[in-house]
């Protein structure tokens, strides 16, 4: 159940189909993909309609997630489901430390460096296997900052919706 003010996150997809009884095949956006999950009631989001389902499922299978959710039975169910978008309320999410953050909710801040100059607005983020980067954007120019705590990034104000960093506005 939402709260006032909460918004939704978009944590994953149904993707096929798993046997004949009504197994669905999982995308994750979530570390470990497993997690998904933990996180309900899922709102499940097709072209036609929007319904939210709890008390879904699931294990990993081979290279992939399976699930099962309640009422769906069969193949038919099961096929009518892939393309689904798999959204949580943001008030799902497990409360953090106060050192940390979430992702999601970095996005749509602002960028300043360390001089004042504003680089622009999070648009979202990714992970490279070294470190995360952070995609800025405003409307000249994409740039890419290395989400480096100490190094690059120097202060997240989520108060002030700000992230100050050091980085050369040229670059």
């Amino acid at each position: 159940m939402a709260i006032e003010g909460d918004r939704r996150l978009l944590l994953g997809r149904i993707v096929g189909v798993y046997g004949v009884a009504g197994w669905v095949k999982l995308e994750s956006h979530s570390e470990p993909r497993l997690r998904i999950f933990n996180y309900q009631p899922w709102l499940l989001k097709t072209a036609q309609a929007e319904h939210e389902v709890e008390g879904c499922h699931g294990r990993a299978q081979g290279k992939g997630i399976v699930a099962t959710l309640p009422g769906v039975t069969d193949r038919d169910q099961a096929a009518a489901l892939v393309g689904a978008e798999i959204w949580v309320w943001r008030s799902a999410l497990p409360k953090i430390k106060n050192d940390e953050v979430y992702w999601t909710d970095l996005e749509g801040l602002e960028v300043v460096t360390t001089l004042g100059i504003s680089l622009g607005r999070v648009s979202h983020i990714f992970a490279t296997g070294a470190n995360d980067v952070i995609v800025v954007r405003d409307a000249e120019r994409e740039r890419l900052i290395p989400f480096v705590s100490g190094q690059f990034v120097h202060d997240i104000n989520l108060d002030t919706r700000r992230i100050t960093v050091d980085w050369d506005p040229e670059f």
